[in-house]
């Protein structure tokens, strides 16, 4: 076998709460991440010259060392001794800087579409232990599906699957910077935080209107009053049939959960009609 293609999922964030702002400046969280079927898709080529060479069909995205899908690719390389090169062709269709996890979940990709090019023959584990040293949350999107994200993101277990459901997915064309989110963040005994242990016991209930009433995420504190158009998108999706809406990450990204497609493809036009250029989709989850 000479190539290879992998789907690499975007994910979002069922719920996300801070526990705490570490010594060493990391951030203790504790988080439910879910994979959606909104995919990039990557090609692998083996060739004769040696080298890894990056295309994609972003003009504006760095195809060298800062690109997260070449790190993994040279640190599998490197590692293994593989002989001759690499072509990689990376399709984007995750929006970028959306909170989504769309450079982990390219690099995660490309590290396990290089594991099986080349039979390495590593488990899933293995390969989660060197994509931790690239990114936090590369680790997950090895791992994929539904799981509860600890630690500063790197301890990882699987848990029950999302009841099935739609997603609205509605990006605003603005870029939110996780750093700033994150300093920005004030925990005290003020702070709001989202029930985890609540959403899991209505997942493993698979009571998906419990769980869309109990989804949250603490760092739309920070990220909605700088960016109210969020809160919009938000009681857009409420005000036109999600069980429940919530903000990805650190943001912008918006989704709500639905449990009929009509329903959900409806609210997507209502949320094409606000005065924010959005990139709006609906999906649904990937097992």
């Amino acid at each position: 076998m000479d190539s290879i293609w992998i789907n690499a999922p975007a994910k979002i964030n069922i719920g996300l709460d801070v526990i705490r702002r570490r010594e060493d400046g990391y951030h203790e969280v504790k988080m439910i991440m879910q994979s959606i079927r909104l995919f990039d898709r990557l090609t692998l080529t083996k060739t004769k010259e040696p080298g890894i060479k990056l295309t994609t069909n972003l003009s504006y995205l760095p195809v060298n060392e800062d690109n997260l899908v070449y790190q993994s690719a040279k640190r599998l390389m490197d590692e293994f001794h593989l002989e001759g090169g690499l072509d990689i062709k990376l399709d984007k269709r995750i929006p970028v800087a959306a909170g989504m996890a769309g450079g982990s979940t390219d690099a995660a990709s490309c590290m396990l579409a290089i594991n099986d090019l080349y039979g390495l023959g590593l488990s899933k584990r293995h390969l989660m232990k060197r994509g931790v040293k690239l990114g936090a949350d590369i680790p997950y999107c090895i791992l994929k599906g539904t799981a509860l994200s600890e630690g500063s993101g790197e301890k990882l277990s699987t848990i029950p699957a999302m009841p099935s459901c739609y997603i609205l997915i509605a990006k605003p064309n603005i870029h939110v910077s996780t750093k700033w989110v994150y300093t920005n963040l004030v925990l005290d005994e003020h702070t709001n935080h989202p029930d985890i242990d609540g959403m899991l016991a209505s997942m493993k209930k698979r009571d998906l209107l419990s769980l869309s009433n109990q989804i949250g995420n603490v760092l739309e504190s920070v990220t909605i009053p700088a960016y109210p158009q969020i809160a919009a998108i938000k009681e857009c999706m409420l005000q036109n049939g999600a069980l429940g809406s919530l903000m990805s990450g650190s943001g912008p990204t918006v989704f709500g959960i639905f449990d009929d497609k009509d329903k959900a493809m409806a609210a997507k036009e209502k949320c094409r009609e606000l005065p924010y250029r959005c990139f709006v989709f609906v999906t649904d989850l990937y097992r």
